[in-house]
């Protein structure tokens, strides 16, 4: 239905028009990509239609805008709750992302002028949780019990440190204070809580 519609979506560099970025589907999650001469009006009712056809459940309430622009477009779409000049206001039960606030689409933190280091600290705390010895944590108990050698200590490393950080780090990379953080957090670990280089 979206693909078939007036809707026009983002084009993306390089591609033809018939290409255009409209629609991203992953397990339960939707991404639509609008342009500021679509209306979201259109867009609800396309929604609202497919899901009488499916008897799916569209969570309106969970919807989340993040205007794409110039500074100024994204002040405007904010401000008058609008993509366009000529389009319908957006629901006020919709929310809008305001210039430094993150969203989070598939696990990755989307947004304008956000710090990208933000949304890392949800995982440096459990990396640290699960790894630091100087914390009585049950996690860190069930694998000390056991005196994991220094090669049992760098596979715990790569479960648990590596396991947490590689999706984020593939999908919106790993800013330098992060990356330190980890490094300090896994060599505390790998020394046991004593001093290292």
């Amino acid at each position: 239905l979206l693909r078939k519609s007036n809707l026009k979506g983002m084009t993306v560099p390089g591609k033809e028009a018939e290409n255009r970025l409209i629609i991203k589907l992953f397990a339960d999650d939707t991404t639509v990509y609008l342009s500021q001469h679509d209306n979201f009006q259109d867009l609800e009712d396309i929604l609202l239609t497919w899901c009488n056809i499916s008897q799916a459940n569209f969570n309106i309430q969970k919807t989340e805008v993040i205007p794409v622009g110039t500074e100024q477009y994204r002040q405007d779409v904010i401000r008058t709750r609008k993509i366009g000049a000529d389009s319908k206001p957006i629901a006020s039960s919709v929310h809008i992302a305001v210039d430094g606030e993150a969203i989070r689409i598939l696990g990755a933190w989307i947004g304008n002028n956000i710090d990208k280091a933000v949304p890392w600290s949800l995982i440096l705390k459990k990396v640290d949780d699960t790894l630091a010895l100087y914390r009585i944590l049950r996690v860190t108990a069930r694998w000390e019990r056991y005196h994991p050698t220094i090669i049992g200590r760098r596979l715990i490393t790569q479960m648990f440190a590596g396991g947490m950080t590689q999706f984020r780090t593939k999908a919106q990379g790993m800013p330098k204070s992060i990356e330190k953080k980890l490094i300090k957090t896994i060599r505390d670990y790998m020394a046991k809580g004593n001093e290292h280089p």
